[in-house]
């Protein structure tokens, strides 16, 4: 607080002219209120997209659920109704914009139960609704690139459909899925500016503030574009080290990913003596 007296004290009353003393001006002076609105706009985006990727596995099973003929129709029925609503689920959230969604849930919930909602908790949720119906379609599609065999073979094990998904398909499905799921993330950075609907004291939102008091727009908004370009970049490489890292270790404990002799079975410059009867 004392940082802000001090600052609000010692800011000029006029703003330079030209554009790139008038950036400085805003650098120097509003720092503070960017890096804020930056360590908001990540914390939410972090926090929505976790709850959002645990959601979206639970929606994508839902999806997924298997329907056997001689199955009990109770069971049956409820299995669909689930299915029925996971799909539902991932239309509507999918099919309207997140503007939109978060004044109809901030207001709405207000409204409709005479709750009001811290508007940082807000943003928490509707990120993370919003995020799950997009998180159930990258893991579906993770799901669906698992060969039906191995769910047959888990199966005949003795497996249940619960022990299969969760020991054996659903394992690898997210690792095939890890770039989609980083891109969400990477996509949530931008999308949570939408949030200044609702007063999330964002970076767009402490951004509009300045605007708002030295009717100023370019300058400013510049400076925010800069600020997400760094967000966005320095995560995107982030991830693509952790997915090097990951498959450098998938490699490792993978052994028919090793390299063995018979993988240079026509390869005539091999001597196989070292390696016993070519076959």
């Amino acid at each position: 607080m004392l940082v802000n007296v001090l600052l609000a004290n010692s800011i000029p009353t006029t703003l330079p002219s030209g554009f790139f003393p008038q950036v400085w001006f805003f650098l120097k002076y509003y720092y503070m209120s960017f890096l804020r609105g930056m360590g908001v706009t990540f914390i939410v985006s972090v926090v929505g997209t976790i709850f959002g990727f645990v959601l979206g596995i639970g929606l994508a099973l839902l999806r997924k659920l298997d329907h056997p003929k001689n199955e009990n129709k109770f069971v049956c029925f409820l299995k669909k109704f689930a299915s029925g609503f996971a799909y539902c689920y991932i239309e509507f959230f999918r099919g309207t914009p997140m503007m939109v969604q978060a004044i109809c849930i901030f207001y709405g919930v207000a409204y409709i139960f005479e709750v009001s909602i811290p508007t940082l908790l807000a943003g928490f949720i509707i990120v993370s609704l919003n995020t799950a119906a997009y998180m159930a379609e990258i893991i579906r599609s993770g799901l669906n690139s698992i060969d039906q065999g191995q769910i047959e073979g888990s199966r005949s094990l003795g497996m249940n459909y619960g022990q299969t998904m969760f020991n054996v398909i659903l394992p690898q499905a997210i690792k095939n899925v890890i770039p989609a799921i980083g891109n969400e993330l990477v996509v949530n950075i931008k999308d949570t500016s939408v949030l200044s609907v609702i007063m999330v004291t964002d970076l767009f939102y402490n951004a509009n503030l300045i605007v708002n008091k030295w009717y100023t727009q370019f300058p400013v908004y510049f400076i925010v574009c800069i600020l997400y370009l760094i967000m966005t970049i320095t995560l995107t490489r982030l991830l693509r080290l952790i997915e090097k890292k990951m498959n450098v270790v998938g490699r490792i404990s993978n052994p028919t990913s090793v390299t063995t002799p018979s993988a240079f079975a026509n390869d005539p410059n091999i001597d196989f003596a070292d390696y016993g009867d070519k076959k």
